[in-house]
C-alpha cells in the first residue's frame, strides 16, 4: 500500500521530537480540562424529597362528660 520510501518518512515525522512534544502538551491540556470541567459541573445530588405525610386517622371523639358532675364528690 505504501512505499518504502513514504514508510520511512512517516516514521520519522511521527517519530520527532517536535511531534512527541505537541501531542504530549495536548494529552496534559486535555487531562486538565477535564478535571477542572469535572469540579465545576457536578450533577447537584438528588434531594430527598420529603415523604408525603399520610394523613392520620380522624381521633374518635373523646366522651364528653355530662353537665352534672355524678363522681360521687359532694360540695359542701
Amino acid at each position: 500500500m505504501f512505499s518504502e520510501e513514504i514508510r520511512k518518512l512517516l516514521f520519522q515525522v511521527i517519530g520527532s521530537w517536535q511531534v512527541l512534544a505537541v501531542t504530549g502538551v495536548l494529552i496534559i491540556y486535555v487531562f486538565i480540562i477535564n478535571n477542572v470541567a469535572r469540579l465545576y459541573h457536578r450533577r447537584p445530588r438528588k434531594a430527598e424529597k420529603p415523604k408525603k405525610a399520610k394523613p392520620e386517622p380522624a381521633a374518635a371523639p373523646l366522651p364528653q362528660a355530662p353537665e352534672t358532675d355524678e363522681l360521687g364528690l359532694e360540695e359542701q
